[in-house]
């Protein structure tokens, strides 16, 4: 056989893929959608800095960029507290404890976002605040209780118009995001093998215990993607507080837009100071997805 032939068992040399320049492949490969936001973001930026008409709008709605991360970070706190007890009572064997953390998962799933942080200002809080205002008289009421008299008149005393709109829309968010987070939870604990369980309560553990040291950290490594999205995507539906007057970023754009009439404007510095936020929270959890995979502490 000449050196030109080829066996038929050897596999012929692969062909190049054609291409009149060799390193075309490279700029196919660039992330040309993180350059085109980076060359937007630069123009807003330069906007802002040099057009009176972008400063203004920026001056007027930074201030909402403090209110918007407030609210968001602790409606996301209060709504892992929430969903951590649900999905533990999703998973529970105990029949009216199941059924309870159920009803509440599917009935506030299937109603929007805006639709229940009204709900939660206008109805639960009121309602809430009527039961403080019977705990109280009740204690009043009870000579055995006159330790806690001064409890009770603070109770007693309590006015809806005491729980600011901040503290309703927080709220609203909380309970709202509460349900979707009790499904992280529960499908995190069910991705864990039932045989970690089983050790543990062998070496001794009581139920929380062997969830809180052998479950949940493992479970964490699952749930972290699913909970870094849902943060992002609560930073962007906090835009929804707006409908209770909260001053948030988008309430202080409908404000600067009727004070100035400015469309482009303020719309635009709007939409640049959503965009930064999340994608400052995307890069943050994939930071800690890394570092998480790789063990680091």
């Amino acid at each position: 056989m000449s050196e030109t032939e080829i066996s038929p068992t050897e596999k012929p040399p692969a062909r190049k893929t054609p291409g009149v320049i060799p390193w075309t492949e490279r700029l196919k490969r660039l992330p040309w959608w993180a350059l085109v936001v980076l060359l937007l973001g630069a123009s807003l930026v330069y906007a802002i800095t040099t057009i009176p008409n972008y400063q203004d709008a920026f001056e007027f709605i930074s201030p909402g960029l403090k209110i918007t991360v407030i609210a968001s970070l602790s409606a996301f706190g209060i709504a892992l507290v929430v969903g951590l007890v649900v999905g533990l009572g999703r998973i529970s064997s105990n029949v009216v404890v199941y059924n309870l953390a159920t009803f509440y998962v599917e009935v506030v799933r299937g109603i929007p976002m805006i639709v229940i942080i009204i709900y939660v200002a206008f109805v639960l809080v009121p309602l809430v605040i009527s039961g403080l205002n019977g705990l109280g008289y009740l204690i009043l009421s009870a000579p055995w209780l006159g330790f806690m008299h001064g409890a009770g008149e603070s109770l007693s005393g309590m006015t809806v118009q005491d729980i600011n709109s901040l503290g309703r829309a927080i709220a609203g968010l909380a309970f709202g995001y509460g349900a979707y987070e009790a499904e992280v939870f529960r499908a995190g604990i069910l991705s864990i093998e039932r045989g970690q369980m089983e050790a543990a309560r062998s070496l001794g553990m009581s139920y929380f215990q062997a969830m809180r040291h052998v479950i949940l950290p493992q479970a964490i490594r699952v749930i972290l993607p699913p909970l870094g999205n849902d943060l992002i995507a609560m930073l962007k539906d906090s835009s929804l507080i707006s409908v209770l007057a909260v001053r948030d970023l988008t309430q202080l754009g409908k404000l600067n837009r009727s004070r100035t009439f400015r469309t482009f404007e303020t719309w635009n510095t709007v939409t640049y100071l959503y965009l930064s936020m999340t994608l400052l929270g995307s890069m943050a959890v994939k930071w800690l997805e890394r570092k998480f995979k790789t063990g680091e502490r």
